[in-house]
């Protein structure tokens, strides 16, 4: 069993009696609640976490996995090799994230129980079209470099995964991490990828961009007071993408920074710096 933060990769593979080689199996990244894995097999592998399939490796041999913020203390990952039929594995010991509690007041009431049946139908349909962008399935390799800081400099005013106590009211955990900068401050594309969602105005995020980096690991940006790119474009790392604002359920500019792996929400500062297995 593997524990601790910083993974590192797996041993030779092995040949069974009838000449097949199990694939390699090679992680990078930190194993705790909130973290993201870039790992290395064969190309093609079918890809199971804790059981169930969740997509396959690339034709290189990369693939992406996230560990929930609610993820289980032990995750199970598996591979297998499409040619041979053989597979490799290994349990994750998953480290606690260590949640703190963030205490928010002097928001506007609507912002923290929106009342009336046309600001509703409002947050619904916008929330249709938002789970369109996380939904993008873009099959690149764009995660594959690692990541880079959207913000040139920031001061981090608030913390993923914390439970969001909002004018005294316990609400659901913050699912990003919170980067205060002046109003204005360039926004930069932390890795490649295609613009999955872009609208300005929304309720909750003011101005939101969404990227997709490959196999469903999605980053979305918040608050943004104007957004340069559409739906569809590609980005570069280090393009501007917006501006730092306070739009939506802000007290004052910030960026909340996001991330998504299927349907399981990840901590994007842990990925900061991590880069696919050699």
């Amino acid at each position: 069993m593997l524990a601790g933060l910083a993974l590192a990769a797996a041993g030779p593979a092995v040949a069974d009696p009838r000449g097949a080689v199990a694939p390699v199996l090679h992680l990078a990244g930190q194993a705790r609640q909130g973290g993201t894995l870039i790992g290395r097999t064969a190309p093609g592998a079918r890809l199971i976490v804790d059981g169930a399939e969740v997509g396959e490796a690339s034709a290189s041999g990369l693939f992406v996995i996230g560990l929930d913020r609610d993820s289980p203390r032990e995750v199970r990952v598996s591979v297998t090799d499409v040619r041979t039929g053989r597979s490799s594995a290994r349990t994750l010991a998953v480290a606690p994230g260590g949640f703190d509690i963030q205490r928010i007041d002097g928001l506007p009431p609507q912002q923290v129980r929106p009342q009336g049946e046309a600001l509703l139908a409002r947050i619904a349909a916008e929330a249709e079209r938002k789970a369109r962008g996380w939904a993008s399935r873009v099959q690149t390799e764009d995660f594959a470099g690692g990541f880079s800081q959207p913000l040139s400099k920031y001061r981090l005013s608030g913390r993923f995964g914390g439970q969001r106590i909002l004018n005294g009211e316990p609400m659901t955990p913050h699912f990003g991490a919170d980067l205060a900068a002046p109003e204005g401050t360039p926004i930069l594309a932390p890795a490649p990828g295609r613009v999955s969602f872009a609208e300005t105005g929304l309720h909750y995020e003011g101005g939101l961009t969404m990227i997709d980096h490959g196999q469903g690991l999605v980053t979305a940006y918040l608050h943004q007071s104007r957004i340069r790119v559409r739906e569809g474009d590609s980005v570069t790392r280090g393009q501007v993408i917006g501006a730092v604002g306070r739009e939506g359920r802000a007290t004052g500019p910030h960026l909340c920074w996001r991330m998504k792996w299927r349907d399981r929400r990840l901590d994007p500062m842990l990925l900061l710096g991590v880069r696919a297995p050699a």
